[in-house]
């Protein structure tokens, strides 16, 4: 093979590897698949609130571990429950990825007036023991959520017993700064519920945590 021969096979080769780096997709695992990643971390406000241990709990807690959090409260009749399940399912793979600092998963409750610590403690036990649950007053926890882009409101008087908590259902993904860095977003399909999917979680996150 004579050089010009070499020199125009080199060059083609090369012109075919930029046209796949520009066309072709990323290779699995490069890149989280389901996480919704905001342009830029979000970080969070200093907030007080109370876990079901009856201990304080703020933003300090969240430094040092990757947190997914979810919004919800005790009484909630299908979203909640099932995605702590979905949650609980996949936490022992989790708890498996490898990386410097430790995973939590948090539910924060938007309904202070039902969900004491000992309810909390209660409801989040069922899942797992090593779930953490907290709550607070309104004007700590509303800040707080909507600086993690998510939203809740009473959709009824809560003199009603039974009164129901219109909530994100998304799970927030919290890194060890304290930061909100993305969420995963359920699928909104007609008749079906919308939560996020564990495997989906457990797919993606790896990337993220490493």
């Amino acid at each position: 093979m004579s050089r010009f021969q070499a020199g125009t096979l080199a060059l083609f080769a090369l012109l075919v590897g930029i046209v796949a780096a520009m066309y072709l997709p990323s290779p699995k695992g490069q890149e989280p698949e389901y996480l919704r990643l905001y342009p830029q971390p979000r970080a969070l406000p200093d907030f007080t609130l109370v876990d079901h241990d009856n201990q304080p709990y703020v933003k300090a807690d969240l430094e040092g571990k990757w947190t997914l959090m979810f919004v919800g409260y005790t009484h909630c009749p299908d979203i909640c429950p099932t995605t702590l399940s979905e949650l609980a399912q996949v936490y022992p793979e989790l708890q498996q990825i490898p990386g410097t600092h430790p995973l939590q998963i948090v539910l924060m409750s938007v309904d202070p007036k039902r969900d004491t610590p000992e309810r909390l403690n209660e409801y989040i036990n069922f899942f797992h023991p090593d779930f953490v649950a907290v709550s607070g007053e309104h004007t700590q926890l509303f800040p707080t959520v909507r600086a993690m882009g998510m939203m809740y409101s009473m959709s009824e008087s809560t003199d009603n017993p039974d009164y129901l908590v219109d909530h994100s259902s998304s799970v927030v993904v919290i890194n060890p700064k304290a930061q909100v860095i993305g969420r995963f977003k359920p699928d909104f399909a007609p008749g079906k519920l919308p939560v996020s999917d564990g495997a989906k979680i457990l797919a993606d996150l790896p990337f993220v945590i490493q």
